[in-house]
């Protein structure tokens, strides 16, 4: 627990030498406890670097938590996903951190290649370049290898050397300071922040497990092969392990370059069609679909196809929640209320008792104002935050996964609007409801479900059941904001506070001990 001290007082040198608090504090009104503590924490003798006076609010924060490093990055983040705790204002501002470092050298690249994937196999990859990207958790290099005789363009993703430990050691710090800031300021407890902080650290190690990543890519490969115009990157497994992940290289540019595209003849009307069709397919036919879907992880290649990257983050619908979605969905382009009150009730997500009426007519008060709307003002992804707002009214289950997946569909959205601004979502994911609902209701399904739940062991290959069971838990409490009981993170958490207040205790007992040796001795 002193080590933690110590990392915190670092930690809190890093924020003294930076703006955060004070641009906070235009957001919100800090506590005077809150500054008083990180005074103390943060005290330094260096003065402070003014090289961003002329920059906004929320660039300056981006700026300062990017110039503190890996943990400071994540945490901005995640906080951005995070309203409920900073306020909207402040939420968007850092919707725009970048996720950026400067690169690690080469031969560490190659030191951790080699111990990770063995001498033999480092020696089949050809000329490993220098790194071409670089994030907080891991950089990028472009390779060839040798694959059954064929040399391959391949991306290698190497772990930044130490990352975990560097991360675990200023998270735990962090995760003090919060439950400091809980026992001083009593208002805070509301906001969990305990919760927060251990819920980043959950996630974030599950990302630092490559192997995580390369299974969600190989089963979305696996998924979309034979959807045209979608191509996701093979991973090569001899060459992937817990910090090394290789997969194809992609010769591409990003959405994000739009006139480039328009330069290319690529057809961005229909672009944006594809991108939000291609993830409605992907959400309801397959319950498996990319949750980080912002313009820096969609790439464009040379044939025109879409192509995603950075599988870090998917989400996952069970058999229930597909319907549940499709079925509101469609029930909403139909304008048909009472079908979408009676699928919240066949479903369980509402108690039986809720009077039919009385939900259809809630749901028609969100429903009627959209359709009221210019069509290039409608999203689907807001509907459905403000269908979970009114359910809730009604005792509705919360559907951590749904919600994962509404955060999600209001980004491809956006990223869908900025490439056609006048782009239909609801003309756009029509055909692809009504082709997946009149499928499920074949006769043939219920066979083919049957045979497909085989397969998919097989599609999963090769297996790391631990993984992804942890995995899939990680990406709920993501979704939710929150950490259930009865699971194995939640007795970590508490054995985490136990901890906190043992430590808490002992300081206080030994300051007294020390007050009253004062007094005896003086």
């Amino acid at each position: 627990m002193i080590k933690k001290l110590i990392t915190l007082f670092k930690l809190g040198r890093k924020v003294a030498n930076s703006d955060i608090l004070k641009i906070t504090s235009k957001f919100h009104e800090t506590p005077l406890s809150i500054k008083i503590l990180f005074k103390i924490l943060s005290f330094s003798f260096s003065s402070k670097n003014n090289t961003q006076v002329n920059t906004n609010e929320g660039e300056r924060l981006s700026r300062s938590l990017e110039s503190m490093g890996t943990t400071f990055i994540k945490l901005g983040q995640f906080l951005a996903t995070r309203p409920d705790i900073i306020g909207e204002s402040l939420s968007k501002e850092l919707e725009n951190l970048q996720d950026r470092l400067p690169p690690f050298s080469q031969d560490q690249a190659k030191k951790i290649i080699k111990d990770d994937l063995g001498i033999i196999t480092y020696g089949s990859i050809i000329n490993l370049s220098e790194p071409v990207a670089a994030a907080s958790i891991a950089q990028v290099h472009k390779a060839q290898i040798d694959d059954n005789g064929i040399i391959k363009n391949v991306a290698i993703k190497i772990l930044r050397p130490d990352i975990k430990k560097i991360f675990n050691n200023e998270i735990d710090a962090i995760m003090l300071l919060a439950f400091l800031v809980e026992s001083l300021v009593k208002k805070t407890k509301r906001l969990k922040l305990v919760d927060v902080v251990f819920l980043l650290k959950e996630i974030t190690n599950l990302e630092m497990d490559l192997r995580f990543e390369a299974a969600a890519a190989n089963e979305y490969l696996e998924n979309t092969k034979n959807d045209i115009g979608f191509n996701v990157p093979k991973i090569y497994w001899n060459y992937t392990s817990e910090n090394v992940m290789t997969l194809d290289w992609i010769e591409g540019i990003s959405i994000r370059e739009t006139e480039e595209l328009k330069k290319r003849d690529v057809d961005t009307k229909k672009l944006a069609e594809d991108i939000i069709q291609n993830f409605l397919r992907h959400a309801v036919r397959d319950g498996f679909f990319h949750a980080d879907m912002h313009q820096g992880n969609i790439l464009i290649d040379n044939n025109g196809h879409i192509v995603p990257i950075d599988f870090g983050i998917m989400g996952r619908l069970d058999k229930m929640s597909k319907r549940f979605l499709a079925e509101i969905l469609f029930g909403f382009i139909q304008r048909d209320y009472k079908k979408v009150a009676e699928v919240h009730l066949i479903a369980g997500l509402v108690p039986k008792d809720v009077p039919i009426n009385d939900l259809a007519q809630a749901l028609r008060s969100i429903g009627e104002p959209i359709f009221g709307q210019a069509v290039k003002d409608i999203s689907g992804g807001k509907l459905l935050k403000q269908l979970f707002d009114v359910t809730e009214k009604f005792n509705m289950q919360t559907q951590p996964q749904l919600l994962m997946l509404q955060k999600t569909m209001v980004v491809v959205e956006g990223v869908a609007r900025k490439l056609n601004p006048e782009t239909n979502i609801w003309t756009t994911s029509k055909p692809i409801l009504e082709n997946w609902l009149r499928e499920t209701k074949n006769p043939m399904t219920t066979i083919n479900e049957t045979i497909n739940s085989t397969s998919e062991v097989i599609k999963r290959l090769p297996e790391f059941p631990e993984i992804m069971d942890k995995a899939n838990q990680a990406l709920t409490f993501l979704a939710s904001g929150q950490i259930p009981q009865n699971t194995n993170s939640y007795n970590a958490l508490n054995d985490k506070r136990s901890e906190m207040v043992a430590f808490r205790n002992q300081s206080i007992i030994g300051f007294l001990l020390l007050v009253i040796l004062g007094l005896l001795v003086f």
